[in-house]
Protein backbone atom coordinates (compact mmCIF):
# COMPACT_ATOMS: atom_id res chain seq x y z
CA UNK A 1 0.00 0.00 0.00
CA UNK A 2 1.08 3.25 -1.09
CA UNK A 3 2.23 5.92 2.07
CA UNK A 4 -0.31 8.68 2.17
CA UNK A 5 0.81 12.08 2.64
CA UNK A 6 -1.50 14.54 2.94
CA UNK A 7 -1.59 18.37 3.80
CA UNK A 8 -5.83 18.75 4.33
CA UNK A 9 -8.65 16.84 4.71
CA UNK A 10 -11.24 18.44 2.31
CA UNK A 11 -15.42 17.49 3.38
CA UNK A 12 -17.32 15.75 -0.11
CA UNK A 13 -20.68 15.08 1.34
CA UNK A 14 -23.28 17.47 2.19
CA UNK A 15 -25.00 17.43 5.39
CA UNK A 16 -28.31 15.12 6.19
CA UNK A 17 -31.34 16.89 7.31
CA UNK A 18 -34.98 16.62 5.76
CA UNK A 19 -35.10 19.46 3.36
CA UNK A 20 -32.12 18.41 1.06
CA UNK A 21 -33.24 17.80 -2.79
CA UNK A 22 -34.68 14.42 -3.37
CA UNK A 23 -35.88 12.43 -6.68
CA UNK A 24 -39.73 12.59 -6.58
CA UNK A 25 -40.72 9.89 -4.79
CA UNK A 26 -37.58 8.60 -2.71
CA UNK A 27 -38.63 8.20 0.71
CA UNK A 28 -38.39 11.55 2.84
CA UNK A 29 -35.53 12.07 5.38
CA UNK A 30 -37.12 11.58 8.65
CA UNK A 31 -35.85 12.51 12.36
CA UNK A 32 -37.66 11.59 15.21
CA UNK A 33 -36.96 12.03 18.94
CA UNK A 34 -36.62 9.17 20.94
CA UNK A 35 -34.71 10.74 24.41
CA UNK A 36 -34.00 14.15 25.42
CA UNK A 37 -31.34 15.28 28.03
CA UNK A 38 -33.67 16.36 30.95
CA UNK A 39 -35.88 13.66 30.97
CA UNK A 40 -33.16 10.52 30.07
CA UNK A 41 -30.05 11.98 30.64
CA UNK A 42 -29.02 11.43 26.98
CA UNK A 43 -30.27 13.25 23.64
CA UNK A 44 -31.11 10.59 20.70
CA UNK A 45 -33.09 10.60 17.58
CA UNK A 46 -34.16 7.71 15.37
CA UNK A 47 -34.04 8.69 11.63
CA UNK A 48 -35.00 7.27 8.70
CA UNK A 49 -33.91 8.13 4.72
CA UNK A 50 -33.84 6.42 1.17
CA UNK A 51 -30.57 3.90 0.48
CA UNK A 52 -29.84 6.73 -2.51
CA UNK A 53 -30.17 10.27 -0.34
CA UNK A 54 -28.20 12.80 -0.06
CA UNK A 55 -24.68 11.82 -0.70
CA UNK A 56 -24.51 8.81 -1.45
CA UNK A 57 -22.64 5.34 -2.91
CA UNK A 58 -24.86 3.07 -5.50
CA UNK A 59 -23.58 -0.29 -5.20
CA UNK A 60 -23.64 -2.78 -7.80
CA UNK A 61 -26.93 -4.39 -6.75
CA UNK A 62 -28.76 -1.35 -7.50
CA UNK A 63 -28.51 -2.11 -10.54
CA UNK A 64 -28.09 -5.39 -11.43
CA UNK A 65 -29.74 -8.44 -10.21
CA UNK A 66 -26.94 -10.47 -8.27
CA UNK A 67 -24.83 -7.48 -7.96
CA UNK A 68 -22.64 -6.48 -5.10
CA UNK A 69 -24.27 -5.26 -1.93
CA UNK A 70 -22.98 -2.10 -0.20
CA UNK A 71 -21.83 -4.52 2.37
CA UNK A 72 -19.68 -6.57 -0.02
CA UNK A 73 -17.62 -3.97 -0.78
CA UNK A 74 -13.97 -4.90 0.88
CA UNK A 75 -12.99 -1.93 3.34
CA UNK A 76 -9.92 -1.66 0.92
CA UNK A 77 -12.18 -0.11 -2.00
CA UNK A 78 -13.55 2.68 0.06
CA UNK A 79 -9.82 4.41 -0.25
CA UNK A 80 -9.02 5.12 -3.23
CA UNK A 81 -6.69 7.73 -5.10
CA UNK A 82 -8.83 10.53 -7.46
CA UNK A 83 -8.77 12.21 -10.39
CA UNK A 84 -11.05 15.02 -11.32
CA UNK A 85 -12.37 16.32 -14.57
CA UNK A 86 -14.27 19.72 -14.48
CA UNK A 87 -16.15 20.80 -16.95
CA UNK A 88 -18.15 23.99 -14.82
CA UNK A 89 -18.17 26.61 -17.77
CA UNK A 90 -19.36 23.96 -20.56
CA UNK A 91 -21.85 22.89 -17.94
CA UNK A 92 -22.69 26.68 -16.71
CA UNK A 93 -23.55 27.08 -21.05
CA UNK A 94 -25.47 23.71 -21.11
CA UNK A 95 -26.90 22.41 -18.40
CA UNK A 96 -27.83 19.41 -20.24
CA UNK A 97 -24.31 18.52 -20.95
CA UNK A 98 -22.43 15.25 -21.15
CA UNK A 99 -18.68 14.71 -20.59
CA UNK A 100 -17.29 13.37 -23.48
CA UNK A 101 -14.25 11.35 -24.72
CA UNK A 102 -12.68 14.68 -26.25
CA UNK A 103 -12.98 16.34 -22.57
CA UNK A 104 -10.79 12.94 -21.30
CA UNK A 105 -8.59 13.06 -24.39
CA UNK A 106 -7.91 16.63 -23.65
CA UNK A 107 -7.74 16.48 -19.51
CA UNK A 108 -4.72 13.69 -19.89
CA UNK A 109 -3.13 15.87 -22.67
CA UNK A 110 -2.00 17.94 -19.68
CA UNK A 111 -2.29 15.53 -16.38
CA UNK A 112 -1.19 12.50 -17.87
CA UNK A 113 -2.90 8.81 -18.93
CA UNK A 114 -6.02 8.69 -15.65
CA UNK A 115 -3.96 5.63 -13.69
CA UNK A 116 -6.05 2.56 -13.71
CA UNK A 117 -8.12 1.68 -9.90
CA UNK A 118 -8.60 5.59 -9.66
CA UNK A 119 -12.24 7.28 -8.66
CA UNK A 120 -12.97 9.50 -11.51
CA UNK A 121 -14.90 12.53 -10.38
CA UNK A 122 -16.67 15.04 -12.75
CA UNK A 123 -16.42 18.45 -11.33
CA UNK A 124 -19.48 20.26 -12.72
CA UNK A 125 -19.97 23.14 -10.02
CA UNK A 126 -24.05 21.83 -9.49
CA UNK A 127 -23.39 21.68 -6.00
CA UNK A 128 -23.71 25.17 -5.72
CA UNK A 129 -27.28 25.02 -5.94
CA UNK A 130 -27.67 22.38 -3.44
CA UNK A 131 -29.64 24.12 -1.57
CA UNK A 132 -32.56 25.37 -4.03
CA UNK A 133 -33.84 21.88 -4.99
CA UNK A 134 -35.90 23.02 -8.23
CA UNK A 135 -32.36 24.69 -9.40
CA UNK A 136 -30.26 21.57 -8.21
CA UNK A 137 -32.57 19.23 -10.37
CA UNK A 138 -32.83 21.99 -12.74
CA UNK A 139 -36.79 21.72 -13.10
CA UNK A 140 -38.16 23.50 -15.89
CA UNK A 141 -41.61 25.03 -16.95
CA UNK A 142 -42.60 21.54 -18.14
CA UNK A 143 -41.26 19.57 -14.55
CA UNK A 144 -38.31 18.48 -16.79
CA UNK A 145 -34.99 18.02 -15.02
CA UNK A 146 -31.88 19.39 -16.33
CA UNK A 147 -28.12 18.40 -14.93
CA UNK A 148 -25.15 17.33 -16.15
CA UNK A 149 -23.37 14.19 -15.89
CA UNK A 150 -20.94 11.81 -17.77
CA UNK A 151 -21.56 10.30 -21.21
CA UNK A 152 -22.29 6.59 -21.60
CA UNK A 153 -19.56 5.98 -24.09
CA UNK A 154 -17.27 7.84 -22.13
CA UNK A 155 -18.34 5.71 -18.78
CA UNK A 156 -17.79 2.73 -20.74
CA UNK A 157 -14.06 3.62 -21.92
CA UNK A 158 -13.09 4.48 -18.18
CA UNK A 159 -14.47 1.46 -16.66
CA UNK A 160 -13.15 -0.75 -19.51
CA UNK A 161 -9.92 1.43 -20.97
CA UNK A 162 -8.99 3.02 -18.07
CA UNK A 163 -9.68 0.75 -15.40
CA UNK A 164 -11.36 3.00 -13.17
CA UNK A 165 -12.77 1.79 -9.73
CA UNK A 166 -15.97 3.90 -10.14
CA UNK A 167 -17.40 7.40 -11.04
CA UNK A 168 -18.86 9.99 -9.21
CA UNK A 169 -20.26 13.42 -9.93
CA UNK A 170 -21.85 16.78 -7.94
CA UNK A 171 -25.26 16.31 -9.70
CA UNK A 172 -28.25 14.37 -8.91
CA UNK A 173 -26.91 11.53 -10.94
CA UNK A 174 -23.40 10.07 -12.69
CA UNK A 175 -25.92 10.77 -15.72
CA UNK A 176 -27.14 13.49 -17.37
CA UNK A 177 -30.97 14.47 -16.41
CA UNK A 178 -32.06 13.43 -19.73
CA UNK A 179 -30.72 9.83 -19.76
CA UNK A 180 -33.61 8.47 -17.74
CA UNK A 181 -32.38 4.79 -18.79
CA UNK A 182 -29.39 5.12 -15.57
CA UNK A 183 -27.03 3.82 -18.55
CA UNK A 184 -24.35 5.12 -16.79
CA UNK A 185 -25.41 3.58 -13.28
CA UNK A 186 -26.00 0.38 -15.25
CA UNK A 187 -22.62 0.60 -17.11
CA UNK A 188 -20.62 1.10 -12.89
CA UNK A 189 -22.03 -1.79 -11.76
CA UNK A 190 -21.83 -4.09 -14.74
CA UNK A 191 -17.75 -3.28 -14.45
CA UNK A 192 -18.72 -4.20 -10.71
CA UNK A 193 -17.39 -0.45 -9.74
CA UNK A 194 -19.17 2.62 -7.18
CA UNK A 195 -20.89 5.28 -8.38
CA UNK A 196 -21.36 8.52 -5.81
CA UNK A 197 -23.58 11.05 -6.50
CA UNK A 198 -24.40 14.46 -4.73
CA UNK A 199 -20.64 14.71 -4.04
CA UNK A 200 -19.62 19.08 -3.38
CA UNK A 201 -16.38 21.10 -2.76
CA UNK A 202 -15.23 18.71 -5.75
CA UNK A 203 -13.07 22.50 -7.13
CA UNK A 204 -11.10 22.28 -3.69
CA UNK A 205 -9.39 19.10 -4.87
CA UNK A 206 -6.45 18.96 -7.55
CA UNK A 207 -6.83 17.46 -11.36
CA UNK A 208 -4.69 14.56 -9.65
CA UNK A 209 -2.89 13.41 -6.53
CA UNK A 210 -5.50 13.72 -4.16
CA UNK A 211 -7.23 10.45 -2.24
CA UNK A 212 -10.91 9.62 -1.58
CA UNK A 213 -11.98 8.19 1.80
CA UNK A 214 -15.42 6.53 1.36
CA UNK A 215 -17.36 5.87 4.88
CA UNK A 216 -20.36 3.94 3.97
CA UNK A 217 -22.75 1.94 6.14
CA UNK A 218 -22.54 -1.76 5.89
CA UNK A 219 -26.34 -2.02 5.21
CA UNK A 220 -26.89 -5.74 4.76
CA UNK A 221 -27.68 -6.92 1.14
CA UNK A 222 -28.01 -2.81 0.67
CA UNK A 223 -28.48 -1.32 -2.73
CA UNK A 224 -26.68 1.80 -1.77
CA UNK A 225 -25.92 4.01 1.47
CA UNK A 226 -25.88 7.31 2.38
CA UNK A 227 -21.90 8.05 3.07
CA UNK A 228 -19.21 10.60 4.77
CA UNK A 229 -16.27 11.15 1.97
CA UNK A 230 -12.93 12.82 2.76
CA UNK A 231 -10.64 14.00 0.16
CA UNK A 232 -6.96 13.88 1.22
CA UNK A 233 -5.11 16.44 -0.70
CA UNK A 234 -1.09 16.96 -1.08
Amino acid sequence: MPVLKFSRVVELSHPIHPEIPQWQGDPPVIFTPHTDIPSSGYFLRAFSMGEHSGTHLNAPASFITGGRGVDEIPAGQLLLPAVVISITEKARANPDYALSLEDITRWEQHHGEIPAGALVLLHTGWSQFWNDPQRYYGLDEQHNTHFPGFDTQCARFLMTQRGAAGLGCDTPGVEPAWDIHFSVNRCIAEHDGLALENLTNLQELPPIGAWVFIGRLALKDGSGSPICVLGLTP
